[in-house]
């Protein structure tokens, strides 16, 4: 059984079939929905980040401190963690599209995702300074007992979504849908189309109110197009649970 936990905006927690706990995109504390912080972080044992717009690396780089999670991310934000005392590729993970990693028998695809990005760490907060960033991903995850979970990461619709819907066949897909900065609920029941989960999460939405967004629109879209997949939209702090037995 796998636990989805949304944690607000684009962050989320995974606890898988073993019990490990993976993070995704983990910006907790300047986020205004966040249903936790880090103090409330005891163990981590991934953390992945998809680009470095700060909505998104957010607390990642302080949780892998305090935690001693595995960071998996871009070479460039690899890097840039480096330059933080995460020593480069020992505790981090970098990959770039279509490169793979397993880590403590979970497997960890990087995706492409269409986004533009610089990488908005520290120094965005202290001095309003962006640095080169690396573009953005998605990640599929597999866990231990073989639940994929697509996380697209902040993206638009493109075509080879389809590519990834046939390549890892993911049971659960987790899209965006503020539709300011990424896909909005119509784009994204194309991508749902594209895809074809079983369970689909919806995420990126509803933080602010340039990002207001209903999620029947969204259900509307996919019960008329795509028969079949289940929408479970949940609450900052909600769990959703998932067995593929």
């Amino acid at each position: 059984m796998v636990s989805i936990i949304w944690l607000g905006h684009a962050a989320f927690k995974i606890v898988t079939d073993k019990g490990k706990y993976i993070y995704l995109d983990p910006w907790l504390n300047r986020n205004p929905v966040s249903s936790i912080k880090t103090k409330d972080i005891k163990k981590a044992d991934i953390v992945c980040v998809t680009h470095g717009h700060n909505d998104h690396i957010g607390d990642a780089i302080e949780i892998v401190k305090t935690t001693g999670a595995k960071l998996v991310c871009s070479p460039e934000i690899g890097h840039y963690a480096d330059s933080k005392s995460l020593k480069y590729n020992e505790a981090s993970c970098t990959l770039n599209i279509g490169g793979s990693a397993r880590i403590d028998g979970i497997t960890i695809h990087m995706t492409f995702a269409a986004h533009l990005t610089e990488l908005y760490g520290e120094e965005w907060l202290s001095e309003g300074k962006m640095l080169p960033g690396a573009g953005s991903a998605g990640y599929v995850i597999e866990t231990e007992n073989g639940v994929r979970i697509y996380f697209a990461g902040d993206t638009g619709l493109f075509t080879d979504m389809r590519m990834i819907g046939e390549i890892y066949n993911p049971h659960i897909a987790i899209l965006p849908i503020g539709g300011k900065y990424n896909m909005g609920p119509k784009l994204a029941s194309i991508a749902v189309k594209l895809i074809r989960p079983e369970i689909v999460i919806p995420m990126h939405y509803n933080t602010f109110p340039i990002i207001q967004q209903d999620t029947k629109v969204l259900e509307d879209y996919i019960k008329e197009s795509i028969p079949g997949v289940k929408l479970v939209v949940l609450k900052p702090g909600g769990k959703f649970k998932y067995s593929n037995t």
